[in-house]
């Protein structure tokens, strides 16, 4: 303890409030079931440019599928869309989002079926909406208990929910990595990002749920509203002095980001991806980013969680 307590500073990550969606998506098998979740979480890695971060909570395989874990006994995939809270406008851009992500990539995808995920007070009737597709020809139906939309389509028919759920949840719950080489950095924030994704009810959202391109609110460009975080760039520590903020023989950080439905839940991720990158022979530190505050009141005390 003593050494895991020496490898991983003495900080916290900050994350902010956010609302999302989840859904349920199945299909015939993992070849099908696998390209609908790429698509439909496609460029939704960080909402500094992207219209949401999204990424999958739990994939069902098919025997846990047989045994009732979904509602067609098909192997399915849970993804959550989150937008930030602080968006005047987060509840209906969250619908946009979820209306265009499921009509575009779920419906498309052959022997796919979303299935809402969330029962709550507030919701979208995304059901119907999406059903207009069906040009006069969609019907309201109940398939396999859930009651539903049923589209025609030519490769025979498509369902969903008819109503899509929404609730309070958490971005940006992060980790940094240190490494004295981009190998090193790399396994390591690897290895955390797959026990981040072992963890019920959060996502990674980032290319194999890994940033190597971490960021900090602001930039020197009036047009830009992030940039990269100059001050832990291995590459500028000569160029930037004591302003740099590298550790003497790092020579990369990698970032992994987690988001979810609440701050146990994050706070559980972020146990064990640390737990998992600390067995990163050669790593020389954990970290993680925060802003004193300024980008959100949700914190993740690392030594809390040691």
């Amino acid at each position: 303890m003593t050494n895991l307590r020496e490898l991983v500073e003495d900080t916290y990550a900050e994350g902010f409030r956010s609302i999302y969606g989840e859904v349920l998506i199945t299909a015939r098998d993992e070849r099908w079931l696998r390209h609908c979740v790429a698509a439909v979480t496609g460029h939704a890695s960080s909402t500094i440019l992207c219209d949401c971060e999204a990424g999958v909570s739990r994939w069902i395989s098919a025997d846990e599928a047989k045994a009732g874990a979904t509602p067609d006994g098909r192997l399915g995939a849970i993804v959550q869309f989150h937008v930030p809270r602080f968006r005047k406008d987060r509840r209906e851009h969250l619908e946009k989002v979820m209306l265009a992500r499921i009509s575009q990539n779920v419906l498309t995808c052959p022997t796919a079926r979303c299935f809402n995920q969330i029962d709550s007070e507030d919701y979208f009737k995304l059901g119907r909406k999406i059903a207009l597709f069906g040009d006069r020809h969609q019907f309201r139906d109940t398939h396999h208990g859930e009651p539903g939309w049923v589209i025609p389509i030519l490769g025979g028919e498509f369902f969903l929910s008819r109503r899509f759920g929404y609730r309070d949840g958490v971005m940006g719950g992060n980790l940094w990595f240190f490494g004295p080489d981009e190998s090193i950095a790399l396994d390591a924030a690897e290895a955390a990002s797959l026990a981040a994704e072992a963890t019920p009810d959060v996502i990674t959202t980032f290319p194999g749920g890994v940033a190597a391109s971490g960021s900090k609110a602001g930039s020197s460009y009036d047009f830009m509203i992030a940039s990269t975080y100059a001050e832990f760039c291995p590459t500028l520590r000569n160029e930037l002095g004591e302003k740099s903020k590298v550790p003497p023989g790092v020579g990369s950080i990698m970032e992994i980001i987690v988001n979810g439905r609440d701050l146990e839940s994050l706070q559980a991720a972020t146990k064990n991806a640390i737990h998992a990158a600390a067995k990163t022979e050669g790593l020389l530190k954990i970290s993680a980013g925060n802003y004193g505050g300024r980008l959100g009141k949700t914190f993740i005390h690392l030594h809390e969680l040691l």
